[in-house]
Formats: C-alpha cells, sequence, structure tokens
C-alpha cells in the first residue's frame, strides 16, 4: 500500500501526487499565484502568464480556486494578464479567468469575471478608494527628502510603479525601491517610513469611525506579535529584502478565512446546497485558527470533503534568541488545509513552489541537501533555511524547488492526466 500523501515532507518529486490526482473524484487544488503560476518581479505590470496553463485551469473547473492577496481586477489585477496571455478578449466569453477569491478572501470572482465584494460596505470601499492617491503623495514626499534624496526626475515614476492601486487591498510593493536604494541599512528605514504611514492611515479610518475595519498586511512576514496582535515586520537582511508588500487590507481578509469560503463554494456546486449560508463570507468567519476548524467540522459533510492540494510560495521561519518566528502570506492557509485534512482524513497535501528565482530575493530550497540527508539531519534543515525549521507544525509534503515552470508543467500534466 502507498503511504499518505500527507506523510511525505519536503519530497522533491511531485509525480506521487499527480499519480493519486489521476485516481481521484475528489480533489480541490486552492492555488496562490504570485510566485506560483507566475515569477515574483519588482513590477507587477510587468508579469505574464503561460496561455497553457490557463487553458489548464478550464480542464480543472470545479476543481480549482485561487486564493489571493492580489487582485482579479483593475489595472494591475490578475484578469488583464490573462488578457494579454491571450491576445484576445475570449476571456469572458470562454470562461477562461480564473476563479476564486482576491484581496485576500473579499473579492469573488467565478471564471466568466463576475466579481463581487460579499460583506463590504460602501464606506469602506470609499475610503480604501482614497488610499493610492495618499500613498503616492507620500512616497514622492519621502524619497526626495534625506536620507533618501532619489532623483527628482526618477520620483514620480517610482511612485506610479510601486503604489498598487488595488480596489480592495491598496498596497505599496517596495520591490523595484529595494532594488533601488541597494543597501540593507536604507530599506529597514523604508521599512520602517512605510509601516508609519499604514498606521497612519489606520488611525484616520477609526476617526471616521471605521476603527475594526481594516488592517495591515505584510509580506513576507513574522507572523503575529501575540501582544499586540499585529503582524511582525520581516526585516531585511543580507539574504533578502525582507518585507517588501505593505498592504492595506480588509479585516478578515485573511486566506485561511478563504478557504472556508471557497469550501462553501465548492459544497455548494456539488450538492445545491451552501453549507454555511449563501451569504457566508470571509468577513463573517471566526477569527483564530481553531474556531475556523471547529466551524468546518460542524458545517461541513465529511462524505463530500475533498481532497484539498494547498499550493503556495510564502512562508518564512526565523530564530529569534530561542524563539521560532514563523510566517508569510500563505502559512495560515496551508496550515488551514493541513489540519482539516487530518481532521477530516482526507488526506490533505501541501505543495511549496520555490520562488526565489524569480527577481525578488527569496531563501530557496537546497535540492541536493534534502535529497542526502534524512529528516532528522541539521543540513537537512539547512536545505531550508529561512523557510521552515525542525519545530515547524506546518509540514511541507511536495516542493517544486524548480519555481513555477516546474509547477506548471506539473499542473498542466495533471490537467490531462484527469480530464
Amino acid at each position: 500500500m502507498s503511504p499518505d500523501l500527507s506523510s511525505y515532507q519536503w519530497h522533491t518529486d511531485t509525480s506521487p501526487l499527480a499519480d493519486a490526482l489521476a485516481a481521484e473524484r475528489d480533489y480541490l487544488i486552492i492555488q496562490d499565484l504570485d510566485g506560483v503560476c507566475m515569477g515574483l518581479v519588482n513590477d507587477p505590470l510587468s508579469r505574464t502568464m503561460d496561455p497553457a496553463y490557463i487553458q489548464a485551469v478550464r480542464q480543472q473547473a470545479g476543481h480549482f480556486y485561487v486564493l489571493t492577496n492580489g487582485e482579479h481586477i483593475g489595472k494591475r489585477g490578475v484578469n488583464p494578464i490573462v488578457d494579454r496571455a491571450l491576445g484576445d478578449s475570449t476571456a469572458k466569453q470562454q470562461g477562461l479567468y480564473l476563479p476564486g477569491l482576491g484581496a485576500g478572501g473579499v473579492q469573488l470572482q467565478d471564471r466568466f469575471g463576475k466579481v463581487t465584494h460579499p460583506g463590504v460596505s460602501s464606506a469602506e470601499m470609499a475610503f480604501l478608494l482614497q488610499i493610492p492617491v495618499k500613498a503616492r503623495y507620500f512616497l514622492i514626499n519621502l524619497l526626495g527628502n534625506a536620507p533618501y534624496s532619489l532623483a527628482k526626475e526618477n520620483i514620480h515614476l517610482l511612485a506610479d510603479a510601486v503604489v498598487l492601486d488595488n480596489r480592495a487591498s491598496p498596497t505599496i510593493n517596495a520591490n523595484l525601491l529595494c532594488a533601488v536604494l541597494g543597501s540593507v541599512s536604507s530599506v529597514t528605514r523604508l521599512q520602517h517610513d512605510l509601516q508609519s504611514f499604514m498606521a497612519k492611515l489606520l488611525l484616520e479610518a477609526q476617526a471616521q469611525g471605521m476603527g475594526d475595519s481594516f488592517f495591515i498586511h505584510y509580506a513576507p512576514n513574522l507572523g503575529t506579535d501575540p501582544v499586540t496582535g499585529q503582524e511582525r515586520i520581516k526585516p531585511a537582511d543580507g539574504n533578502s529584502w525582507g518585507t517588501t508588500d505593505f498592504q492595506f487590507m480588509l479585516t478578515g481578509a485573511v486566506k485561511e478565512s478563504g478557504v472556508l469560503v471557497l469550501l462553501n463554494q465548492y459544497y455548494a456546486a456539488k450538492t445545491g446546497v451552501y453549507p454555511l449560508g449563501e451569504d457566508f463570507s470571509a468577513r463573517s468567519a471566526p477569527g483564530s485558527h481553531a474556531a475556523l476548524l471547529a466551524l468546518s467540522r460542524e458545517a461541513f459533510d465529511p462524505a463530500q470533503m475533498p481532497r484539498i492540494i494547498g499550493v503556495g510560495d510564502t512562508i518564512t521561519s526565523h530564530r529569534v534568541g530561542d524563539e521560532w518566528q514563523r510566517g508569510g502570506s500563505d502559512r495560515g492557509f496551508l496550515t488551514l488545509v493541513q489540519d482539516l485534512g487530518r481532521q477530516f482524513e482526507s488526506d490533505n497535501v501541501v505543495l511549496l513552489v520555490d520562488s526565489s528565482g524569480g527577481e525578488v530575493i527569496r531563501p530557496s530550497v537546497d535540492v541536493d541537501a534534502l535529497q542526502q540527508h534524512p529528516a532528522d539531519h541539521e543540513s537537512y534543515w539547512q536545505a531550508v533555511a529561512g523557510l521552515s525549521d525542525p519545530a515547524d507544525p506546518l509540514q511541507v509534503n511536495f516542493v517544486c524547488a524548480g519555481g513555477y515552470p516546474q509547477y506548471l508543467a506539473w499542473f498542466r500534466h495533471i490537467a490531462d492526466l484527469t480530464h
């Protein structure tokens, strides 16, 4: 008898997973986007997508959702990338857009491009609309003065590039700024300046009666501070720029809540009934991991529960003294996928894509060390330093060490095998 897929650990050969899915009737792939099916880039407007991947997604209709902190719509959304990849306007008619959740879980789209923002008020949307303008003005003033003192002719172009005017999750993506500044000390100062700017926005929201409406998401991060309840910035160091994305998010827009939204959609498509109610959204989901598991146990029929394959690229692990600080924007949802598999005995799988080969500096996976040493060997864990550690409660089952090109080849392969 072959071993359970969930018993694999940092396995670099993904063929056992492909073989299992070829024989599986009920499975659901929940997949992040940037770094997974596209390379990480400094300028989001330069992102491209393989048309063959888009076609493979349609082949997986009913078995596939995206779950991303990016967005479907807008100039920097994923839908325009799909349109450019196809070179025509057939995506809407043929249902070729990527179905699932954007903006951390509050922007729901079907494969025909119908987008809704369940649970979001008009006042909240109006506040979000102002942020890109404020962020651009802030950066122009910040970068033109000491200690940055960047050339004035470049400042406006930089601000335009790094301020992402996302509809439900306006973001400062500082990758390009980090590359321009170049030094760890300058990037560290920038991180603190951007953190202060975001904190000021929260105070403005509070003054307008929306003190509980928003939070700041940092990517990558070092998890949540148990005292403040806020995410911890990952400082820049010699191995990576650390936190580069500063996202102003709606409360509840966390990927682990999105997993339940997507399962609710999956059950409804399969059975005609929404176990959590048709109006259930990430904003109405409970806030803790334990409560999400409890609600799942109460609401979802185990006989209808699919095997879930969670696919992401952003997890972090960093030792501070005797403590491991773990974070990353995919860690929460991947951990929930793992624990749902244990709770429902559905043999769920965590698949990590090594995104270190892009333009953004990220920790990488040392394949040789993983293959040469057992899991109790120090060199084994040095092979995934910065991503995981020996005490990590999240067990990565499979890894695409070749990055997004390897994942795309695997995904197209399973689409052909299963349909």
